[in-house]
């Protein structure tokens, strides 16, 4: 068997996520989780204390696998109620990909109120603190050329402060759509260090919408949803996904297809009355796809009752 092909495509491969950083440095783009119609949190401040619950979030995300140096994402988060108006969270995330690593704690609050019994909005804001660091090793790579001053640079680390804007809403109890705006801050600071002209300040955001039909008396629901991504100076992200859950969620599959020619399935159980958890195994439809084994994000979800619980929403359920 000739193996030429797979080690220069590999090899080819290697080269991107050498140079990915470079990239990310000024993208300043999100963490990329899959789950975020799962967890809301993971996409908009808005969603903190929206359900009335409390919940503590483990999200691990590895993309591309069998290549060297593969993209990596793990967060843990908690958001909860305070009072009856207002939600509040915690979140810490690590970002991995190529020499790049990123660590970032971020603030989210929310203050919540309803329009009438059949509307319930939200309007939330993050604050976010992260750490970019390059490992030295990169500068004796033999595929780095030397005076990047933007990859020196970051190999002494760069600190950056951000916000994050978010609308989220629940109509007739089972529609739900969320809109969220990102980057408000380094955006701004990257036109300034750049010389770019301003532009708007909304140039990155986050759209989401979905629907949850019931069917045989919550035995068994179907639950479409649609996102949609922006990032300046990149195309939109589309994300179509399908959700299925069997005996009132306490099974749970779905389907996923997204723009950048991804497909997804996705599948969860309640393993206790406060644990759920939840697996997707991503697949490309793209040449890199044979010589990768795929995508895999996990999720491990606690719910904790407050006193302002409501019956069966310990997970958000809706």
């Amino acid at each position: 068997m000739n193996h030429q092909p797979i080690l220069a495509m590999k090899k080819f491969v290697h080269l991107i996520l050498l140079l990915l950083p470079t990239a990310m440095l000024w993208a300043q783009d999100e963490a990329i989780f899959t789950h975020y119609n799962l967890a809301p949190i993971l996409i908009n401040p808005a969603a903190a204390g929206f359900e009335e619950t409390h919940q503590i979030q483990f999200n691990a995300r590895g993309q591309w696998l069998g290549f060297p140096d593969a993209p990596k994402n793990v967060g843990v988060q908690y958001h909860g109620p305070l009072g009856n108006t207002f939600g509040f969270g915690l979140g810490v995330m690590g970002e991995s990909a190529g020499r790049l690593s990123r660590v970032r704690a971020r603030l989210n609050s929310g203050f919540r109120f309803k329009v009438n019994e059949n509307v319930k909005l939200a309007i939330g804001f993050s604050t976010e603190f992260s750490q970019l660091s390059l490992g030295n090793n990169i500068l004796g790579e033999p595929d780095y050329d030397t005076g990047d001053d933007i990859i020196e640079a970051a190999v002494n680390g760069r600190q950056q402060f951000d916000a994050s804007l978010g609308f989220f809403g629940r109509f007739y109890e089972n529609t739900y759509a969320s809109l969220s705006f990102t980057n408000l801050i380094a955006e701004r600071l990257n036109n300034i260090v750049s010389n770019e002209p301003q532009g708007s300040l909304f140039q990155h955001y986050v759209f989401l919408v979905g629907h949850k039909f019931e069917l045989s008396n919550n035995q068994l629901s179907l639950e479409p949803s649609i996102m949609v991504r922006q990032i300046k100076d990149t195309p939109f992200n589309v994300d179509i996904n399908l959700k299925a859950g069997i005996l009132n969620d306490k099974l749970i599959a779905g389907l996923s297809y997204r723009s950048l020619k991804t497909i997804g399935a996705l599948i969860g159980t309640e393993i206790s009355e406060s644990f759920r958890f939840f697996y997707t195994f991503d697949l490309s439809m793209q040449d890199l796809q044979q010589y990768s084994t795929g995508s895999h994000e996990v999720t491990l979800a606690f719910g904790f009752k407050g006193p302002q619980d409501k019956a069966g929403s310990r997970y958000g359920r809706r």
